[in-house]
């Protein structure tokens, strides 16, 4: 793959491209474009009554884009649940662009001023691309997933693309979808336009979660 610039990045995500490193220590990068492709559909996300009460806690500080790239770090660092992942220094520095362009944004969950979870992804229409998720407190991840989703409803979106589907995932209600579904999806998304709103207040998120289906 030839040197990627944060343009054609964004045009490859409008086709249902991504790219990743065999491993982060991995110069190469190559384009994935998944036969099944996962997604978390908006209007069938739901949480357990135990996370609810985690959220409502407010055990957590959430903050959105004041520490992007030390989410995006954190994701490409080893952890005792994998020994490596797929983000290499090039993606570090090309998502870096992109959320300098304010087209990537993190989701961060913060516990006594230290960064202990969140994720990133990338904006384009109405549509988001979830790239990576950390955790290094308990449930950290799944409540900065959660933010995002009600921030994603909140602002219009119509799409949030996880890439794959995994455990962590289905138990919000994330699915697959063959590709031609996926890109009948992303296109009707690329088509539709949505802002993404950093703050959402405590009101809101109320509203949020009880819109939502709850699970035991």
């Amino acid at each position: 793959m030839s040197k990627l610039t944060p343009e054609i990045l964004l045009r490859a995500y409008a086709v249902g491209l991504f790219p990743m490193a065999e491993h982060r220590d991995d110069s190469t990068l190559f384009w994935v474009d998944p036969e099944k492709r996962g997604i978390l559909p908006l209007d069938g996300f739901h949480v357990s009554r135990r996370l609810r009460r985690t959220v409502r806690s407010g055990m957590y500080e959430i903050r959105c884009d004041t520490a992007f790239t030390d989410v995006v770090r954190a994701c490409a660092a080893p952890s005792p649940s994998r020994d490596d992942t797929w983000i290499n220094d090039e993606i570090i520095s090309l998502y870096g662009d992109l959320y300098a362009l304010g087209r990537a944004h993190s989701v961060e969950t913060w516990q006594d001023g230290e960064l202990v979870g969140g994720l990133y992804g990338v904006s384009l229409g109405a549509a988001f691309f979830g790239e990576s998720m950390f955790s290094n407190s308990r449930d950290a991840s799944k409540v900065a997933l959660i933010h995002l989703v009600a921030r994603l409803t909140q602002s219009g979106y119509t799409l949030l693309d996880t890439q794959f589907v995994t455990d962590h995932l289905t138990q919000f209600g994330a699915v697959e979808l063959p590709r031609a579904g996926y890109r009948e999806l992303l296109s009707e998304a690329l088509d539709g336009s949505a802002t993404f709103h950093p703050v959402l207040s405590q009101s809101e998120l109320e509203t949020f979660l009880q819109s939502i289906t709850q699970t035991s």
